[in-house]
């Protein structure tokens, strides 16, 4: 007997939500009178369903792909970016932002926030910032630098909140850079700029503002991002793509989501996500999750927290008078 919640209760009519998603595009440009889209590959799932979904609406003269890699990026985000950039026969270009982040100071900026806890930190060094799991307890959860030296020896550092506001200011010049080529891209096609988050990344605040945040259009941010794997095989995007675990490519080492935002892997932070938004029951939801309802208060708990923490980076500027609209 099917349970009554589980997977198959995410399952969406893909053709149609492809349709769907399309007629939304063709009306933003008409409205915008924007002729095609730009949208920033990764590599990643996100970007590959936003691509695939744009040439399904627009056809591929109408789209533009921008590889971005930087000195940290995995080597082979550029190969797989391109690669998808290739089975979609779309223009697309490569545009390194490794010099545009030394002219910020960007790796100047983060390698001296994390001596800050780790003094020897130095060349030769590589990072990442990791979180402890939401499910394991009820301790509060601080931020820690995972570091390992030349020689390969590995070491974690409880991050104080200075050191830790400052490593993610400096690493979100990443993430700002690349939207500012991307509006560059868009200014002289005159395109539009698509977004690329799903929905636990918007729901959750998993972007930066004014970086990854900003868009024109985001045609994948209502969707769980099962939802988005599923849109990706009846796209037909890349199986290498569709295969690659899901990780952020903003730090010098490998990093998941889950480690540094997310309390669980995607596939069960949907269920719970979408329990939580529906009303399902609690019950149901944790066992189709494999979780006690303990940990499943605690992951609600946190989607609660992270909403709270995260809504200035949904709030539009805010004018200090009244202005008639246009």
């Amino acid at each position: 007997m099917t349970p009554s919640f589980g997977p198959h209760t995410l399952a969406i009519d893909l053709p149609r939500t492809t349709e769907q998603i399309g007629d939304r595009i063709r009306d933003h440009l008409r409205r915008t009178r924007r002729k095609g889209l730009v949208v920033g590959l990764s590599g990643g799932i996100d970007s590959s369903v936003v691509a695939a979904l744009a040439v399904e609406a627009l056809g591929a003269d109408r789209v533009f792909g921008i590889h971005m890699p930087e000195r940290e990026s995995s080597p082979e985000t550029l190969t797989i970016s391109t690669s998808l950039s290739d089975a979609l026969g779309i223009d697309s270009a490569t545009e390194d932002i490794t010099d545009i982040l030394d002219a910020f100071g960007a790796y100047r900026r983060r390698d001296d926030a994390i001596r800050l806890v780790c003094p020897e930190y130095g060349p030769g060094h590589r990072s990442k910032i990791v979180l402890p799991s939401v499910v394991d307890s009820d301790s509060y959860r601080l931020y820690s630098v995972v570091v390992v030296d030349p020689d390969g020896k590995q070491q974690q550092y409880r991050l104080t909140p200075q050191a830790y506001l400052s490593i993610v200011a400096a690493t979100n010049f990443k993430q700002r850079s690349r939207k500012a080529l991307e509006y560059f891209h868009a200014d002289r096609l005159n395109y539009g700029v698509a977004g690329t988050p799903n929905r636990l990344e918007f729901d959750q605040g998993f972007f930066v503002k004014l970086g990854d945040g900003a868009a024109d259009i985001k045609p994948i941010a209502h969707l769980y991002k099962c939802q988005v794997y599923a849109l990706a095989e009846h796209l037909g995007v890349p199986e290498q793509i569709r295969r690659r675990p899901s990780t952020t490519d903003t730090y010098s080492l490998a990093q998941s989501q889950e480690e540094f935002y997310f309390s669980l892997p995607h596939d069960r932070m949907d269920l719970c996500l979408y329990g939580k938004n529906n009303g399902i029951p609690t019950a149901e939801v944790a066992a189709a999750a494999g979780l006690t309802p303990e940990q499943l208060d605690r992951v609600y708990r946190d989607i609660d927290q992270k909403r709270r923490a995260t809504e200035y980076l949904h709030l539009a500027p805010e004018l200090a008078g009244d202005v008639p609209e246009v």
